[in-house]
């Protein structure tokens, strides 16, 4: 296998990526939408001092004051507002560091191979020397660094809004958090890769994209829910919770991944074998 070919039909890939611009801009939308708008606006609100930011925190105080000791603890913040801005940007935003990514991925990955076929450039692929596991692993690069760079600007941006918001309440900067930096470096990667290996595979059968599309939601929605059990996690232990989840991780997406790579066959591209 050489890397050189691989990287070409990533290259080709991102280079058509980036000509879309009907792909690039509503993905760039949803990234500040959810990244910047929304956190700003939500912190803005708890910070704000108004009698609807005292009641939200006093709500937002009661559930605090209902956990267990450990995870109060947990909880930064001298004063309530602060530690209902701790928590609003600390636990109940972090779901968007995996979903933001995976949605932009999984748009990508279900339209890049059966999307060849479609576009009647699969069979020059179907031909061509390069070996179904250059084809594949091109396709995967192809999908995985749209997700990646997401996670990492998105993470930079969201990163900025909460000091510049929040900050002011402990005197310093305080984000990203220890269990922050595990989720965006540890944690997220392999959750792009398992819900791409899965999409890929599918891709390589179905007959038409908004089939593959169909079947990414579909992938999509259980990671969704994970995120959220991952955000959980982190409340209780930031550590350990995201060491152990990312582990996991990362051994089903190499299983998934492995078995993805021996789904692509030429005949595919051509579409006539088709299950």
């Amino acid at each position: 296998m050489r890397f050189d070919r691989v990287w070409t039909v990533a290259r080709i890939d991102l280079r058509r990526l980036f000509k879309s611009r009907d792909y690039w801009i509503p993905m760039s939308l949803l990234a500040g939408l959810f990244f910047v708008i929304i956190p700003w606006i939500m912190l803005s609100i708890v910070t704000s001092g108004s009698n609807a930011a005292s009641e939200l925190v006093r709500q937002i105080g009661g559930v605090l004051d209902a956990l267990p000791g450990p995870v109060r603890d947990n909880v930064q913040g001298a004063t309530p507002a602060a530690r209902a801005a701790y928590a609003f940007a600390v636990y109940l935003l972090a779901p968007v560091a995996i979903i933001v990514p995976l949605t932009i991925s999984s748009a990508v990955g279900a339209h890049t191979i059966v999307g060849e076929r479609e576009n009647g450039t699969g069979e020059f692929l179907a031909h061509s020397p390069l070996t179904e596991k250059e084809i594949y692993l091109g396709k995967l690069i192809a999908s995985l660094v749209p997700g990646y760079l997401a996670t990492a600007v998105g993470f930079g941006l969201y990163s900025l809004v909460v000091n510049l918001k929040v900050a002011g309440e402990f005197g310093r900067w305080f984000f990203p958090t220890s269990g922050w930096w595990l989720l965006i470096v540890w944690v997220v990667p392999p959750f792009i890769a398992i819900a791409l290996s899965v999409i890929l595979w599918v891709s390589s059968r179905v007959r038409s994209t908004a089939a593959a599309q169909q079947a990414a939601s579909l992938v999509s929605l259980p990671i969704i829910i994970a995120s959220y059990a991952i955000s959980s996690g982190l409340i209780f232990d930031p550590t350990l919770a995201a060491i152990g989840i990312g582990a996991v991780a990362w051994i089903i997406a190499i299983l998934g991944l492995m078995s993805g790579s021996r789904a692509l066959q030429r005949e595919r591209l051509l579409g006539v074998a088709i299950e």
